[in-house]
Parts: C-alpha cells; structure tokens; sequence
C-alpha cells in the first residue's frame, strides 16, 4: 500500500500554544504560502483547508496559492446547502484546469447548528444528509458528463437542476477525488454510495477498524470500493520524554474555564464525530499530569480536544514510536493521513526530517525524487561533508 501523507494549512490561526493569544501568530497570505511551499517542498502529497466561520474561505486560499507550489494538491470544501452542485461543479473544474489537476474534494455537511443557521441552511441532521447525497450526485453527474458534452435533468426531494451542462471538463476525469468525513450512519452511508475515500478523526485502532469494515461493507453492498485515511495532529521529537514535554508545552496556558467553555460549545453541536472526540477526554484535564485520562491509546493523546474543534488527537512520540503507529493505522487499510502540529511551519519540517525517513521505501523514495542532488547538511569546517551513510543509518 503507498500511503499518503498530507499537511494544513491553518486558515483559522496558529500558534505555539492551545487555548491562548500567547505565541499567536498572524494568519495571512504570506503565512500560508510559507507553509504551503514548505509541504511542497519536502514532499508532503498534499494540504488540507479547513472551512466554517473560524476560517479564511478555502477556495480563495487554495487559489492564491496556486503559483507558490508545483506538485502540491489542496483538499478544499464543498459544502452543500451553502452552495449549489451545479456552481460548486463549476468551480471545481476551473481549480483543477487552472492548477493542473491538483484538486482534492473535501466533502463537509456540517456538525454545528449554529454556525449553519448563521450561513442560512436550517435543516436538521438527518436532511443535512439526504441534501448532500442529491448534491454529490448532481455535482459527479455533472463533471463526468462534461467530457462528453452533455446536460444534466434531475428531480430530488430538495434539489433540482434541468439541462446543467459544464463547457469546461476538469483535468482528472471522471471528476477530482472526494473526500468525505463523518461518524454516524447515515454519514457512512453517504461515503459508501458516493465518496472515493473515507476519513475518519484519530480515534484509537480498534474503534478506527471497526468504522473501516463498517463502511467497506456498505461499500460492497453498492458493488463500491473506497480507501481509507484520518486525520492527526503530530508531536514528534527526538526521545519520548521531549515529545510529551512538548505537549504539555503545547497546553501549559491552558485554563480551566477555557476548557468548560469550549466544551460546552462542542456539546451542543450534532456531530456524532464531535461527540466521539469529546468522549475519549470527558473535559477533564490535569495541568500537572497531561497523559492521565488523555492518552487514550499507545501514543495516542486526546488533549488538544480540550479546546480545538474537530480532529481532536495526536500522535506524541519519538520517530520511530510515530512511525510505528502510523504503520499500525496503515495496516487497518488507512492510506491517506492527513497531519498537522503546532506551529504548522516548523512541524511540517520536522515532522518529515524526523518520520519520512521511517515509513514505508515506496514512500521514502516518492519523497526524495524531486530532492536535489548535492551535499546534505551544513559543510564542517568548510571542507568536509557529512556523510550519505549518517542518514542512511538514521533511516534504517
């Protein structure tokens, strides 16, 4: 199996701390670029977006940094009932023929009521679900019949189009790979009928396993196949013991209050995703012991949960430990691992100095072909190079 590692880029901020406006940092272009080109550059298959309110909108982000890269793909958002299928088909292809073919779908219904109240989309969880499977099938019908030249009538329960037609096809055919993430039936469902991978937040192996047969078996009953992935934040670092002081570093300004605040909020929305995150740390947390009740599997931390929205987990660990969990999550039939760390610039390098050169050779020697040639590492005393067999060493 080649997995596939990608970064984020983080449109709703960063910083070197959870929780606090200390060590924050100012959220602009020029920041995402430096990331973007840093993914780009150290060989990362991919960026995702993040969408909702919190962020910069994704599609005028992956835009801008469009020119910054050269192989980079951007997994952006499409978010039904806040669009329609036939606009979001329009401005898929136009991504995709404008950056040659580097487009991503990242499929999201949306986990808080609130937020979609506020962009005006009224409908109860279950609905939300049977709007997006109309759209998805609108918006695949429409790209794929765009590279024949023909249009598009569709009657649903609440979506309708007659003679949608796209003049301009997107590069990858029949239409850009969907992603799709969700935790609730009708959210596996969904993926098995119309999505091409399935991503699920880092919740320990044995729960991760269970939601990937359940979906591979919704799948078949399609006569689908999907592949698989998740999402992970990363604290990686020479020795154990760094790692997990680097996570309580992470959470040394975080309060309680902070805590019951951001809980409260995540209560109340209706993402069965959100509750499972939430149900691996309780809120409960303890600023002089961050593993107790928060390391929820071997490596597996759930503290940055505490506050941040979403994926909720991170894998805390030396490289070969990080690596060595990757790979057991690989073995489950997850490909894609979509990663990130605080601060994203500076996780990103060490992230792949650390843990690339641990993972599968396939993916060691996808990462090093746009490399260029020469000596690696500073020169000692102007003369000598350190050696190629250090890093082969280190990799082994």
């Amino acid at each position: 199996m080649s997995l596939k590692i990608l970064w984020f880029i983080p449109t709703h901020g960063d910083s070197r701390y959870l929780g606090t406006s200390r060590g924050g940092r100012h959220a602009d272009l020029a920041y995402f670029k430096q990331v973007a080109v840093a993914a780009d550059s150290l060989g990362y298959e991919g960026v995702l977006i993040p969408t909702g309110r919190s962020c910069e909108d994704p599609w005028t982000v992956a835009t801008a940094l469009i020119d910054a890269t050269k192989r980079l793909k951007f997994l952006v958002a499409l978010r039904p009932g806040l669009m329609t299928p036939a606009l979001g088909a329009r401005i898929a292809a136009s991504f995709d023929r404008l950056s040659g073919g580097r487009l991503l779908i990242n499929l999201v219904t949306g986990g808080d009521a609130e937020e979609l109240e506020g962009d005006g989309l009224f409908l109860p969880h279950a609905e939300r679900y049977q709007l997006s499977s109309e759209f998805m099938t609108i918006w695949r019908e429409i790209l794929a019949r765009s590279h024949r030249g023909e249009s598009l009538d569709f009657d649903g329960q609440q979506l309708q189009v007659k003679g949608a037609k796209l003049l301009y096809p997107p590069v990858q055919a029949p239409y850009p790979p969907l992603f799709f993430g969700g935790s609730s039936p009708e959210a596996h469902e969904l993926a098995a009928a119309q999505l091409d991978t399935y991503l699920t937040w880092g919740e320990p192996p044995a729960a991760v396993a269970a939601k990937v047969a359940d979906v591979r078996a919704r799948a078949a009953r399609h006569g689908r196949t999907l592949t698989f992935g998740i999402r992970l934040h990363v604290i990686v670092r020479e020795t154990e013991d760094a790692a997990w002081a680097a996570a309580a570093e992470l959470v040394q300004h975080l309060d309680p209050a902070t805590v019951a605040t951001a809980q409260k909020k995540f209560a109340a929305m209706d993402s069965e995703g959100q509750r499972r995150m939430a149900a691996l740390h309780g809120g409960q947390f303890n600023p002089g012991n961050i593993r107790e009740g928060l390391e929820v599997a071997p490596n597996l931390w759930a503290g940055v949960g505490l506050v941040r929205g979403g994926a909720g987990t991170a894998l805390v660990g030396n490289p070969q430990q990080v690596a060595d969990r990757i790979k057991e999550y690989a073995d489950l039939g997850l490909e894609y691992f979509v990663l990130s760390g605080y601060p994203h610039l500076e996780e990103a390098y060490r992230f792949a100095e650390l843990v690339f050169p641990l993972l599968p050779l396939g993916l060691r020697e996808k990462l090093s072909a746009p490399a260029l040639t020469g000596p690696f590492g500073e020169i000692v005393a102007n003369t000598y190079v350190p050696p190629a067999k250090a890093v082969a060493q280190a990799a082994s």
